[in-house]
């Protein structure tokens, strides 16, 4: 009877760490100095500054790296508007579930985030728009329909605050189905990430494009 009980409310307090990125009665969207909408308002945006390092690079070995998963690469390019033009010093920040589909936590993790897990982190635009993340593929939250997926956002330059943009989810996931996929708003380019082999590592080409 107890496990009936802590089953459902684990799942709920999962998603609830999902769904924070859009709910927001404060902020609808964000824009830039041109007024264009450039990314999703994000609810617990406080939570990018906790941990934040002083100094950040452009390559980025998540906390997850040492679990028993498979090890993922993401990387490619962050660029402005025109899709050509790189965009240095952006930092992007992402979290995501571990391999059982838990945003499990750590002592040494600021309790102030412990909705985000442990498995988080942030990179920083090198001059030619580049940023690299090693990390873990994340698992499916349990009996959940919705995919496996990283949650990253966005800090540029000349914009007071971060924003959301689409989810980074995994061609192939069983769980991908096409409404999910056609719900995406395609913020930053399309989220879906192609997870090529190379050794023993799942390696996605991932451009972002700002605006």
């Amino acid at each position: 009877m107890l496990f009936r009980l802590i089953v459902p409310l684990l799942i709920c307090i999962i998603q609830l760490n999902c769904t924070a990125q859009t709910n927001n009665s404060d902020e609808i969207a964000f824009r830039d100095q041109d007024g264009r909408t450039v990314g999703g308002p994000f609810e617990n945006r406080d939570f990018f500054y906790i941990g934040l390092p002083d100094q950040i690079a452009s390559v980025d070995t998540s906390p997850g790296w040492d679990q028993k998963g498979q090890r993922i690469l993401i990387t490619g390019k962050i660029y402005h508007l025109d899709g050509k033009t790189p965009a240095p010093n952006v930092t992007l920040y992402y979290y995501h579930t571990d391999i059982a589909g838990l945003y499990s936590t750590k002592p040494s993790l600021d309790q102030r985030a412990r909705r985000h897990g442990y498995i988080r982190g942030w990179v920083k635009t090198d001059q030619n728009g580049t940023y690299s993340i090693y990390t873990i593929r994340p698992a499916a939250y349990p009996n959940s329909k919705e995919p496996a997926h990283i949650h990253p956002s966005i800090k540029e330059p000349d914009i007071s605050v971060p924003y959301w943009i689409d989810e980074f989810v995994f061609q192939g996931d069983p769980l991908l189905i096409d409404a999910k996929t056609n719900s995406m708003r395609n913020r930053g380019g399309s989220g879906v990430l192609d997870l090529q082999k190379r050794g023993e590592l799942l390696v996605a080409k991932h451009d972002i494009i700002l605006g």
